[in-house]
């Protein structure tokens, strides 16, 4: 998340208020469904780790920070799902395919983030990629990104809703990891 994301803190914190409630609304989606949180700029921080997704959350707060540095956050995020992978495989819990939701209000400040993305994508238990752009967005790199699927604030598609969707189409299909 850039330091110009703090135009669009707000909305990012209501969308996770409003998945939330979708998933408090679906017993069978809320069993079942863990949410892990990582943020970005400069630097990239999981803000928080692997939870089921009913719990509470932190509420995402602006950082001092300029720059979109996805090829960190990319790599923080293989680190994190494969890390978060083993642990619940080792409490025999059946994982299925990790969904990322990745949200962005600009463009990469990194030019080496294909790479950290190629990477990801080429794990064992690569994520499914969705992008979600707010503000004036870098569309071909969205593009790039969201090799499932891409969502546009400006669109008025709201981000709480895309990410409910997204997740309830993945939860009904049985593939696992």
């Amino acid at each position: 998340m850039s330091f110009s994301m703090t135009d669009h803190i707000d909305e990012v914190n209501a969308g996770m208020r409003e998945f939330r409630g979708v998933v408090h609304a679906d017993r069978r989606a809320a069993a079942q469904i863990r949410l892990c949180v990582v943020v970005f700029a400069e630097r990239s921080l999981v803000v928080q780790p692997l939870l089921p997704a009913i719990e509470p959350a932190e509420m995402i707060r602006p950082r001092q920070e300029s720059g979109s540095d996805f090829g960190s956050a990319f790599t923080l995020l293989r680190n994190t799902i494969e890390r978060d992978v083993k642990s619940l495989k080792a409490q025999r819990i059946r994982v299925r395919r990790p969904i990322l939701f990745f949200v962005s209000d600009g463009r990469a400040t990194d030019p080496a983030w294909p790479l950290a993305l190629a990477r990801l994508t080429a794990m064992a238990s690569c994520p499914e990629m969705i992008a979600f752009g707010l503000g004036a967005v870098d569309q071909p790199a969205l593009d790039r990104i969201g090799t499932s699927r891409v969502f546009l604030g400006r669109d008025g598609v709201r981000l709480g809703l895309a990410l409910a969707s997204s997740v309830a189409r993945t939860v009904l299909r049985p593939d696992h990891v």
